[in-house]
């Protein structure tokens, strides 16, 4: 018996978590995207599209030290809709490209 693939990225949810706060040169505090980039998530379309799109939004969260609160938010609000949530794939593949870039001596 084959098991169904999941559609992660497809189904994936919007990034923001709802507290829409935008203090932090024009950023959201909870989530961290602008206004505009809240509005584009809604029209990207493949696989790659939302995975550079969350990428980018990690590395902005973890830069600003707020991708602890933002992760757990993010993942409760995928489990409130019962979808997977893109995060877990996202760490993977990241975890992945560290593992293939060389490391450099210091």
């Amino acid at each position: 018996m084959a098991v169904a693939k999941t559609k992660t990225w497809a189904k994936a949810p919007s990034p923001c978590i709802s507290v829409c706060k935008f203090r932090d040169n024009g950023h959201c505090i909870g989530c961290g995207m602008t206004k505009p980039e809240k509005k584009r998530f809604k029209k990207l379309g493949g696989k790659a599209e939302k995975k550079g799109f969350l990428a980018l939004l990690v590395a902005r969260l973890e830069a600003s030290g707020r991708l602890g609160y933002w992760s757990r938010m993010y993942r409760r609000r995928c489990d409130k809709k019962d979808r997977p949530c893109p995060l877990d794939k996202l760490d993977a593949a990241l975890d992945a490209e560290a593992l293939d870039k060389p490391r450099v001596a210091a």
